[in-house]
């Protein structure tokens, strides 16, 4: 039996009344080595709860070969969060949004043609159903029927905003009971009629997700369920941000504010997020609102537990409206985290322009008669390179490339022509010809693939034909480079060593810098005067970064340091920029006040 029920206008605990006072945190967002200071600290903040969402893709990059393991061991962390006499609200989607790559789907899965994704299409609940076989059986001891400390489960994920197949809704229900759910099951949907009709289902907990006026939302699940517990699934305190944008704040007074008046309502929260991590590697997803905008490596959303651990006004702020509105006496408020100096200077060791490797004639490579996408050749982020042989027609003529997800730099007999985007590749490239054959290779640059809305699923590459005027170029090979996987070493078997002074990113180029630490801390990177790449620390892909902004700076997480010599990589694909530095706090760019909208 469910240790959570359902009253009369609130939720009982045991039989006593309970409200829930939780806060997200994203255990494939934070170092594992640090999954217990960021339970602590949200423990001493008053919150009595976890919630967090399951990424099916972080667990099985590959199909058929799931991982557990490290800092996959997601039964680990809901057990850390019991130790700390934290409930736990498991949130398993499959699809999740999050900001997170492909919504939390597995590129091997989206990447099938004709699937469609979020229905009652068999292909699509078949390979739903094998995941919850793998991953259910791993979490359902650990629920509060079993003496864990699970006690709810979320039914997919704001579907309502998606889509109305109520009989896909109703599978994913049936789904979690069939493999061991018997903790309290609930929809979350946008606090609208047409998203809550979508998403809700009778007989089940409906509760509702939004960032401001929470009067209003508890009225209206109020009046389409009468006396039903009020739940705000996710609370919105901040926000997150794209590349190109300024850093979304919300003011911890407003905050403070409305989980004051939830509480006082007999209502149950959720703060999204109580500590947001970071998107490290690869997986920082993208929306799509008339062109892409990819989410960057930050995910601090201006929650009340920084990135870094920092406790900000906004968690003191909420820290007392929990314990006064519930009576409880929280543990102590931690140390916030010691930081590397910027005293500490780094030192060049090595900088050289990229060899890709380019497909080559009679090198046995199959040929395509199109250029494949990332998800045809196994590859679910990082770089392809493309190439064909087309004759350039004698004169001027125009090369353009539809359909390009989602940057390029365009060579042409090895010497670099163009970087595209999606809109500037529709526009084309002049070409002036005569008539013979050339070589032609386009690297594809992969953002993160789409996370909310229609668009979900869309894979990466060249999707649409390369063409020079009207004419169609066939006879593509095409060479993945799995950045997320890669180590340093590895690249840099594709550079021409060369000084550092002088180099250029015209193609790309590998820089590495070192710095002498006497004991690994926490740390704030900055890259000043870098275009737009990537960087490692020591062994470990840290993320991308990008000078439009807003983030200015990168968390390194003392985990991936030691005392001793450490490594910073980056491969940069505009310019070579100055010595990486530390910073005293992070620097998250200019920032603008986060304004809920609903359409």
């Amino acid at each position: 039996m469910s240790r959570l029920s359902l009253a009369p206008g609130g939720l009982l605990r045991d039989g006593e009344p309970h409200r829930i006072v939780s806060g997200s945190i994203h255990y494939f967002r934070v170092h594992p080595d640090q999954w217990g200071d960021r339970l602590d600290r949200l423990a001493a903040m008053g919150a009595n709860t976890l919630d967090t969402y399951i990424a099916w893709n972080f667990h099985e990059e590959r199909q058929g070969r799931p991982d557990f393991t490290g800092w996959r061991d997601l039964p680990r962390f809901v057990e850390l969060a019991g130790e700390r006499g934290l409930d736990v609200i498991l949130r398993p989607g499959p699809y999740i949004c999050a900001e997170w790559d492909n919504g939390g789907l597995p590129s091997w899965l989206t990447g099938r043609a004709g699937l469609e994704l979020r229905t009652s299409d068999p292909g699509y609940t078949s390979a739903v159903e094998e995941w919850f076989s793998v991953l259910m059986p791993r979490l359902a001891g650990l629920q509060a029927s079993q003496g864990g400390p699970v006690l709810a489960w979320q039914i997919e994920n704001e579907y309502g905003s998606y889509a109305d197949d109520q009989e896909f809704m109703q599978w994913n229900r049936e789904a979690l009971l069939r493999h061991g759910a018997t903790e309290l099951l609930y929809t979350a949907d946008g606090p609208t009629h047409l998203m809550q009709d979508g998403g809700a289902l009778d007989g089940t907990l409906a509760t509702a997700t939004f960032g401001s006026r929470p009067q209003a939302s508890f009225a209206l699940l109020e009046a389409r369920r009468p006396g039903t517990p009020l739940l705000c699934a996710e609370y919105w305190n901040g926000w997150f941000d794209h590349w190109g944008e300024k850093h979304h704040v919300r003011t911890p007074e407003s905050v403070a504010a409305d989980v004051d008046a939830m509480l006082e309502a007999n209502g149950s929260v959720s703060l999204y997020m109580a500590h947001g991590g970071t998107n490290f590697g690869l997986w920082a997803g993208a929306n799509h609102d008339g062109a892409l905008q990819p989410t960057i490596t930050s995910y601090d959303s201006d929650a009340p537990i920084a990135e870094d651990g920092t406790l900000t006004p906004k968690w003191h702020d909420l820290r007392e409206v929990i314990t006064r509105r519930l009576g409880s006496t929280p543990p102590p408020a931690p140390a916030d985290p010691r930081l590397l100096s910027p005293a500490l200077g780094f030192a060049w060791e090595t900088s050289a322009p990229l060899r890709l490797p380019s497909p080559r004639q009679g090198s046995g490579q199959r040929v395509h008669p199109a250029p494949p996408s990332f998800e045809a050749l196994g590859l679910s982020s990082g770089l392809v390179v493309y190439s064909a042989q087309p004759v350039l027609p004698l004169g001027p003529s125009t090369l353009v490339l539809e359909g390009l997800r989602d940057r390029a730099t365009v060579l042409l007999d090895g010497e670099p022509l163009a970087a595209l985007d999606a809109e500037s590749a529709l526009t084309g490239i002049d070409l002036h010809g005569d008539g013979e054959r050339h070589r032609l290779e386009v690297v594809v640059e992969a953002y993160g693939h789409i996370n909310y809305g229609q668009l979900l699923g869309e894979p990466k590459g060249l999707l649409g034909p390369a063409r020079i005027d009207r004419r169609r170029i066939t006879g593509w090979r095409a060479c993945a480079i799995d950045l997320a996987h890669a180590e340093p070493a590895g690249l840099a078997e594709l550079t021409r060593r060369a000084p550092i002074e002088g180099t250029t990113a015209l193609g790309g180029l590998l820089a590495t810098a070192r710095v002498s630490l006497d004991e690994a801390l926490d740390g704030h990177l900055a890259l000043p005067g870098w275009g737009r790449g990537y960087v490692w620390i020591n062994n470990t892909l840290l993320g991308r970064y990008d000078e439009v902004g807003p983030q200015r700076s990168l968390y390194v997480p003392s985990p991936l340091l030691h005392a001793g010599d450490n490594t910073v990589t980056l491969l940069e694909m505009r310019r070579l920029g100055g010595l990486p530095r530390w910073l005293a706090a992070a620097d998250l760019g200019e920032s603008e006040q986060f304004i809920e909208v609903f359409d």
